[in-house]
């Protein structure tokens, strides 16, 4: 008997992406208000208000609010609501020293381990802090991304992750480390000896400078 030629058989259209939800961009919206201190730390989150000002439903708002208590940036309080999560020097301590054990565990890996291409990366953003010592906020946005690529260099997710969500809540400190007089030439000069031992490939040097750098840090922002 002569086989049968069948049609072959058409793939399955792929399902569309998914839009990115509502809650994210109000979450987005919050994270920006609450970073500009435009929501002030410790302040109660007027829910109602917020969600006349952004034209939507309470639902989503509530469910961006979920999203930023995970976050650390605002807390939850039984029967009295939402707010802004208001650092505490014993909260900043901590944050400091979480930060420094991983990053200096980064820095440790990222002298043995980076590549060439690696470590230019790090030099750019390194040249472009040195620009811009003089200009605070650009400086703080530079700072963020160096210290965010070298956990990316590093190669631990995880790590990253935490480090992520840590640098969010240190920004609720009221007395930011690089907001104090002199901070800012201080740290720059605490990059150039880390980005030195890089170069060298000195893991040893650059754990024990990044544990430096941190506690320069916290002895600024809890002065």
């Amino acid at each position: 008997m002569a086989a049968v030629d069948t049609p072959p058989t058409e793939a399955p259209s792929p399902r569309p992406l998914a839009r990115r939800a509502l809650y994210e961009d109000v979450a987005d919206r919050l994270r920006q208000q609450i970073f500009a201190r435009e929501l002030e730390p410790g302040s109660w989150i007027d829910e109602q208000r917020l969600a006349a000002d952004y034209g939507i439903s309470r639902t989503p708002l509530r469910e961006a609010l979920k999203v930023l208590a995970v976050e650390g940036l605002v807390t939850m309080k039984l029967r009295r609501g939402a707010y802004v999560t208001e650092m505490s020097r014993n909260d900043v301590t901590q944050v400091y020293h979480l930060l420094a054990l991983l990053e200096s565990d980064a820095a440790g890996s990222v002298a043995r381990h980076a590549d060439d291409a690696q470590r230019a990366r790090l030099r750019a953003l390194h040249d472009q802090l040195e620009r811009e010592v003089r200009q605070r906020d650009a400086f703080f946005a530079t700072n963020e991304r160096w210290h965010m690529a070298l956990l990316e260099i590093a190669g631990n997710r995880w790590s990253a992750q935490i480090v992520a969500d840590l640098r969010k809540v240190m920004k609720l400190n009221r007395h930011h480390s690089l907001f104090k007089q002199g901070r800012l030439a201080d740290s720059l000069a605490e990059h150039r000896a880390i980005m030195a031992a890089f170069e060298a490939r000195d893991a040893d040097a650059a754990t024990r400078l990044m544990r430096a750098h941190f506690a320069g840090g916290l002895e600024a922002a809890a002065g």
